[in-house]
């Protein structure tokens, strides 16, 4: 029997990479977006749902899990992929920047996993995987909001964990380091203010770092696939998979460093 995964933010990037992979492994596949009108590859391929899914539309989303449902009888795995970044120094936001970072990357995957669960609930069986970040245990420069709502998604799925297990379900957490997407594109939300120019030498030397790639090593998309789906099929009690070497990197020296030699290392990195 084919299984069924619904993604969210299923239009580019690691949410799209993860609904061709699953696909070729035979599942059933609810890649939602905004714009399903606007997806041509996904939606020609059998098999392949592709419902518009926006997480700050609630309408939407309980319409997306019931077609999916309707089209495939069951959904077995939710993946908690929709968000993106806000970065820039946290006087230059205005305020409804800084809540719909948070009601796209926390309120948005509450409302789907809420959607979600008591179709798990009704089954005895699923499995929630939430897509965080290494920016959910570290930070860099001028994330305050970025890094705010990938700690947040760190407590949620942890804390859900022990209620979800009650009724079968499992939640796991990806954590990706720097993905080769379009995430500094249109998936970010630069804000700056010059008129303030305490904060434009951390802007300068924050964004130079950024638009080089220094310190980092990008890994593309399909890597992070390749680790959901490990998560979504190793029937084991982990929770957190990392994803991309410099994850794995950073998230060591976070672990083995005092705080405040690591945050040292960070600002030497940026030159700060």
């Amino acid at each position: 029997m084919r299984k069924t995964i619904l993604i969210t933010g299923a239009s580019a990037g690691i949410g799209k990479a993860t609904a061709a992979h699953f696909h070729d492994r035979g599942w059933n596949v609810i890649a939602t977006m905004r714009t399903p009108e606007n997806e041509q590859e996904l939606a020609g391929r059998e098999n392949v749902l592709v419902p518009r899914l926006d997480v700050l539309d609630l309408d939407s989303i309980s319409k997306a899990v019931q077609a999916g449902i309707e089209a495939f009888g069951r959904i077995d795995v939710l993946l908690n992929n929709a968000g993106y970044g806000a970065y820039g120094p946290l006087e230059a936001f205005p305020r409804e920047n800084i809540v719909r970072q948070f009601n796209t990357n926390v309120i948005g995957l509450l409302d789907v996993t809420r959607a979600v669960l008591p179709h798990f609930r009704e089954n005895g069986a699923g499995v929630i995987i939430n897509v965080s970040s290494i920016g959910g245990k570290m930070t860099f420069p001028l994330g305050s909001l970025y890094h705010g709502t990938k700690f947040a998604v760190e407590g949620i799925s942890e804390a859900l964990s022990y209620e979800a297990e009650a009724i079968g379900v499992k939640v796991k957490i990806v954590e990706p380091g720097m993905i080769a997407t379009d995430f500094a594109g249109r998936s970010f939300d630069f804000q700056n203010d010059p008129a303030m120019p305490e904060y434009q030498g951390v802007v300068g030397k924050v964004m130079q770092v950024f638009a080089s790639g220094a310190e980092m090593q990008p890994s593309p998309p399909e890597l992070v696939a390749e680790v959901i789906y490990g998560a979504a099929t190793d029937d084991s009690n982990q929770m957190r998979y990392r994803a991309g070497a410099d994850a794995h990197q950073l998230l060591d020296a976070r672990r083995a460093m005092e705080e405040d030699a690591f945050i040292q290392n960070i600002k030497a990195q940026f030159q700060l």
